[in-house]
This record gives structure tokens, sequence and C-alpha cells, in this order.
């Protein structure tokens, strides 16, 4: 063979490995693309451009309509004597391993709020055992009927009606407990022994100083026990969580499932930067903490340098759990302007409802919403996903009572249930029933409607898309310290 004919074949597949490359690229899309060193060296590895890809969507639009529409509002609203309240048991026990590893450490405590502080019409609310079940109680039986005796022209019907036993009545009531559970993604344990209210902004998100080995078998039981999959490990101490590339040949539910877990432990690992521990005082008696952003700290977790190429994969998203939570706000609009948001002080509670009815406006208006009838649209196979959904992110919520610090446990808790709440928003057959009927638009709605979400699941939802829209605005604070 000649030495121009060895060339000429050099240069071919030289053409062919360019032209494989070149279409590789364009399939991959800019999520699986790999990091422009260049553009890196110009830019700051948080200005985040394109596409959120898996949504009809691009970055610079969410951080507009967020940062300009969405932030404002939040901040006015989640400081409302409704969303501020929070029941969570944080006394359960964790059902994986020992409670070995409680932290210490003050910041690491829950305030307790005073009893008189909770007002007494989400007491009164709050209390009160699920009206599902109330159908199938003897009270309901025995004394919620609307006729008398004499207005009964069959008392043997009567007599029947109250021989049910009390052992019927519990199943009864254990029956409709299961229907109403089916459609969760979360476990919710607001009813529980050991429960309690807390105030949220007494106990801000923050960086507490818990860290170490408990923190990280936390994540790590997230990721490597309820994702799907991904075997490839990267040679840095972020080898736990699945690389972006391993991303390609999965399904559109795997993937989405891994960058929904992704973005939420984004989310918390930016508040932690944003109200990071800069100083303590010294005071015996009234200990203070000094919290502020730490670029480092940030750098630290997102940087490229630091995280093997996948922390701008990490941060973006950030961008698709909020399209998901957005549009559960969205899909829920009809029912949620029906909700009293009720305390019992009156003018709050009006101010509150227009509050809500402003920007779910606003919200419904939003042009790229997140299409969820792209998951789970597979026939058989789908039911299957959708399942494995439910019990990965129940799971999910039973690691959260593994946290060893009260105040991270309690983040940890509202942010996974309100996440479990957006998805059961979107994928209730409940809820589409009740919309298709016309439910919402009747200008009454009995007291046990098809589709219901708990006082505490709201709370959740909204104050979780509150964390993620935060988030989203420190980024903006985080770039231009960086630029």
């Amino acid at each position: 063979m000649t030495t121009r004919t060895v060339q000429r074949n050099l240069w071919a597949s030289a053409a062919v490995v360019l032209v494989l490359l070149l279409v590789w690229t364009d399939t991959t899309g800019g999520y699986f693309a790999a990091i422009d060193e260049a553009e890196t060296s110009k830019n700051c590895f948080c200005e985040l451009e394109g596409s959120i890809n898996d949504c009809s969507c691009d970055v610079d639009t969410v951080d507009h309509f967020n940062n300009m529409k969405i932030y404002p509002r939040l901040q006015s609203l989640l400081v409302k004597n409704f969303f501020r309240f929070y029941k969570v048991n944080l006394r359960q026990e964790c059902p994986f391993w020992p409670d070995d590893s409680r932290c210490a450490m003050r910041f690491c405590q829950v305030e307790n709020c005073e009893e008189q502080a909770i007002p007494q019409g989400i007491k009164d609310k709050g209390e009160h055992k699920e009206k599902a079940a109330f159908k199938y109680t003897r009270e309901a039986q025995v004394g919620g009927s609307a006729c008398s005796d004499g207005e009964d022209f069959d008392s043997s019907l009567g007599f029947l009606d109250t021989s049910i036993s009390d052992q019927a009545h519990r199943e009864f009531e254990l029956w409709a407990k299961h229907d109403e559970a089916e459609e969760d993604f979360c476990i919710v344990d607001d009813h529980e022994e050991g429960s309690q209210y807390v105030d949220l902004l007494l106990n801000p998100e923050r960086y507490t100083g818990y860290k170490g080995e408990s923190a990280h078998r936390i994540w790590k039981s997230i990721y490597l026990e309820n994702c799907f999959g991904g075997n490839n490990e990267t040679a840095n101490k972020f080898s736990n969580y699945v690389p972006h590339l391993d991303l390609r040949d999965v399904c559109l539910e795997q993937r989405a499932f891994y960058r929904i877990i992704s973005g939420l432990h984004s989310s918390i690992n930016i508040h932690l930067c944003s109200k990071y521990l800069l100083s303590e005082s010294k005071d015996f008696l009234d200990p203070q903490g000094i919290w502020g952003p730490n670029v480092k700290e940030f750098k630290r977790r997102f940087s490229p340098e630091t995280t093997g190429g996948e922390g701008p994969h990490w941060l973006r998203n950030l961008y698709f759990i909020y399209l998901i939570e957005l549009r559960a706000l969205a899909k829920a609009a009809p029912y949620l302007r029906r909700e009293d948001y009720y305390t019992g002080i009156a003018e709050e509670d009006d101010e509150v409802k227009l509050a809500i009815n402003d920007m779910l406006s606003v919200i419904e208006n939003f042009q790229s919403h997140f299409d969820e009838n792209a998951l789970f649209s597979n026939g058989i196979a789908s039911i299957k996903f959708k399942h494995d959904y439910k019990e990965k992110f129940r799971n999910i919520s039973r690691i959260m009572s593994c946290v060893g610090c009260d105040k991270c446990k309690l983040w940890g808790k509202l942010q996974t249930q309100g996440l479990g709440t957006a998805l059961k928003i979107l994928y209730s057959e409940k809820l589409n029933l009740a919309t298709e009927s016309g439910l919402w638009d009747k200008p009454h709605i009995e007291a046990d409607p098809i589709f219901r979400l708990s006082r505490t699941e709201i709370v959740a939802l909204f104050n979780a898309f509150g964390r993620l829209s935060n988030s989203i605005y420190e980024m903006e604070n985080f770039r231009r310290v960086l630029r």
C-alpha cells in the first residue's frame, strides 16, 4: 500500500469520526453535551443557557419569570400564618438503621413555637380526622341522619344501619384511608403521635454544621437505593451520584426521576451555601450565628473542577424540578382557588386568598409548562412505572426520618412532602375526573369532594415551591459575585 493510499484512508477515517461526533452532539443536546472548556473560562459555570431538556423551555425564560414574577409574590405569601405553621413528626424513628448520629450542635435544634402563637383556626381545623373516613364512623351512621323515627317508613332499614359492628366501622375507615393514600407519592405523618406544629419563620433553612458520614449516608441511600440504575463512577467524592452521561440510554421516566432528585439536592445545597454559618458568638447564654452567602462553598459544590464536570448539570436539574412543581400548581389552580386558607384571622385570610388567586393567574399564564403526559404514556408498562415512582418517593419520605439534624429533617420532610404533593396532583386520576366533570366550577362543593388536599399538603406544596424559587433567585446573586 502506498503512502498516499494510507494518508487517504486516514483522512477518510477522520472524516467519519468527525461526522459521528457531530451527529452525537446534535442528538444528545445541551444536557448531555460535554462542558466547553473555552466557554467555561469565559463565563461562570453557573451562567446556564439554552434548553432545560425534557421540557419545552429554556433557562433564561425561567430565570426572568421566577425572579420578576414568582419570587416576590412567594416572599410576601409564605410569611402569612396559614403557611408559616407546619405540622410534622420529628420524633419518628429511622426505619433503616440505628439512630446513632444525632447532631448535638445548637443550630441543629428546632425552636419550638408557643402554643398561643398558633392561630386557633389552624388548630381547630388541623386536629380533625380525615373527612373521607367520617361517613364510615358510628357518629355518621347514627347521629348524622336527617330523618326522625317518625319519618322513617321502614324502621327495619334503620335497624340494619345501626347494626353495623364496631369492627366493621373500623374496617370501613381503613378502606377509606387506603383509597385516599393510593394516590399519595409521600408519607404524611402529621396525624401521628409525636407530631407538632413548627413555626417555619423561627426555623429557617440554612447551614447548621451538620455534615460528615451521617449526612452523606442520607443522600447515598436516596441515590443508590432508590434510583433505577447507573453504574459508572466518577473519580471524586460525588461518585455515588449518577453521572449525566449515564442518562443517555435510559427511558424518560427513569431520567426524570433522577433529575427530580438531583434538582432537589441541588436546591438544598444552594440554600446551605446562601445561608452559610460565617461566624458565631461565644456568648453561652445567648449564642448567635451570622449567616450569609459563601461563594467558596458554592464553587466547591458545583464547579466543574470539583465535581468532575457534573456541577452545571446538577444546577440545570434545579430548573427541571422547578417546572414540575410549577405545572402542579397550574393544574391544581381551580381546586386551590376554592380553599379557605382559614386561620380565624379574617383580614389576613382574605389577603391570602387574594394573593393566592393573583399568583395562580400568573402561573397559569406561563407559556412553557412541563407536559406531565409525556411520562407514563406507554400502556401497561406505565402502570408499573407509576407504581415504582410512588414506592420510591414514599421510601425517600422514610429516609428523611433518618436525618440526624432536626432542623435539616424538618426542611427535608417539608420539601419531600411538597414534591410528593406536586406529583400527586400531576398524576391523580381523581383530580382529572373532578376537573373534567366541572366540579370546581360549581357554586357549592360537598364536604367530601372526589379530590382533596389536606392543609399540611398545601402548606408543604407552597413552601417547597418557595424553596426552589429561592434557589433560582440565589443563583443570580452568586452569578453577580462570580462575574
